[in-house]
């Protein structure tokens, strides 16, 4: 092996070494010791970086993936946070007795219509619809499922019909393989921390 080859790993190695060190207080979590026959390794648990080919062939392609992913970093706080206070929600309500669970639900309804709603204002409308199939992604139901399970079909269909009134759909559903393959690379890089 040359010697300049061997100077260059060793300054990468030792690179490796030292940028570990200085991020081992940062992320413990991440570093565990692995021994074997009483020789003490550091492992490193890399999460996976998604890599896709661009696929732009001009510019206004680029403008409209750069507005997908302002988009996508908008909402998809929203649609993770659904799926929470929904898993919760759902626990909760098992916990109450049945003349205290529509209660509750009004309650809960209430006051995430008031917390949320200057939020949902200020969204556009193509940001409101990537928000509904964003929701189905995350909770694999669609909005009017979830809307139906909580406030009845008769309510549900009222919001699906408001929605319908700007183009928007509560039945609409995540499609990765078709028109939402782009959003879902967007949320896969966004989701691994390289967005």
């Amino acid at each position: 092996m040359p010697i300049k080859n061997f100077h260059i790993l060793y300054s990468l190695f030792l690179l490796m070494f030292l940028a570990s060190e200085n991020t081992f207080a940062q992320q413990p979590e991440k570093y565990s010791p692995y021994t074997e026959n009483g020789d003490s390794i550091m492992m490193i648990v890399l999460s996976d970086i998604p890599v896709y080919p661009p696929t732009f062939k001009n510019e206004k392609q680029i403008m409209e993936y750069n507005k997908l992913i302002r988009d996508v970093k908008k909402t998809l706080p929203y649609a993770k946070m659904i799926y929470a206070t929904l898993i919760e929600t759902c626990e909760y309500v098992e916990t109450l007795p049945k003349n205290q669970r529509e209660a509750h639900i009004k309650r809960m309804e209430k006051d995430l219509f008031e917390q949320y709603k200057p939020v949902m204002k200020q969204m556009t409308l193509t940001q409101g619809k990537l928000l509904i199939r964003l929701i189905d992604r995350e909770c694999n139901q669609t909005s009017y499922d979830l809307a139906k399970a909580f406030l009845g079909p008769i309510r549900a269909g009222f919001w699906n019909f408001f929605a319908g009134m700007f183009g928007a759909s509560l039945k609409s559903t995540w499609e990765p393989e078709g028109k939402d393959a782009e959003a879902e690379r967007i949320v896969r890089l966004v989701e691994a921390g390289v967005l």
